[in-house]
């Protein structure tokens, strides 16, 4: 495991989106978890995953894609729309919705109003372990209205959204992008 802090990371997205800094910091780490031994790579975190394209063609070693194991397991319990939540950056970019098209789900994303908000929620709140009644209530009421849209199940698509909200609060079945990845991970490396 290596991992750089989410401030690092931080610096090229907000200073202009720039995935190709943000795909360099990835690949410092790969080159260092290489060296360590490590047999393949993920990374926890769904929205630098838009520096994938800028990381795969130069990467020391294989990465499993959150958003394609995300898309695997909606695809193995069934689901065929997804609703999706996580950062201003990550839904409304590519990451999820190349993935999901490749398998045949389709998807819902929030408004920009909601996307600003749930933004919001996750770098004032929850990175900083607040989780505040009113915050559940907003995300439950943009999932309620994905339910609305034909969604059977919501891309829980940030690592701190879990610490808001399951599949006990949610009004649709929760995929948490985390632990799928984990699973996946646990799977390959069982499997190699």
């Amino acid at each position: 495991m290596h991992t750089t802090s989410l401030a690092e990371y931080m610096k090229p997205i907000e200073a202009g989106l720039d995935w190709k800094g943000v795909g360099e910091i990835m690949l410092r780490s790969a080159e260092k978890l290489k060296r360590a031994g490590a047999d393949f790579l993920i990374c926890p975190d769904n929205t630098v995953h838009q520096a994938m394209p800028f990381v795969l063609p130069r990467s020391p070693l294989p990465w499993l894609h959150i958003a394609e194991e995300v898309g695997r397991e909606a695809q193995r319990r069934g689901f065929r729309k997804v609703g999706l939540t996580g950062t201003k950056f990550l839904v409304s970019g590519p990451v999820y919705p190349e993935k999901l098209e490749q398998l045949g789900i389709g998807y819902i994303l929030p408004t920009e109003p909601q996307r600003e908000r749930i933004n919001a929620i996750i770098f004032d709140e929850l990175v900083r372990g607040q989780v505040t009644a009113e915050a559940l209530l907003f995300v439950q009421q943009v999932i309620e209205q994905f339910k609305l849209q034909g969604c059977d199940a919501v891309v829980l698509g940030c690592t701190e959204i879990p610490l808001l909200i399951s599949d006990r609060e949610s009004p649709l079945p929760t995929l948490d992008s985390t632990r799928t990845l984990a699973r996946a991970a646990i799977r390959y490396a069982l499997e190699s």
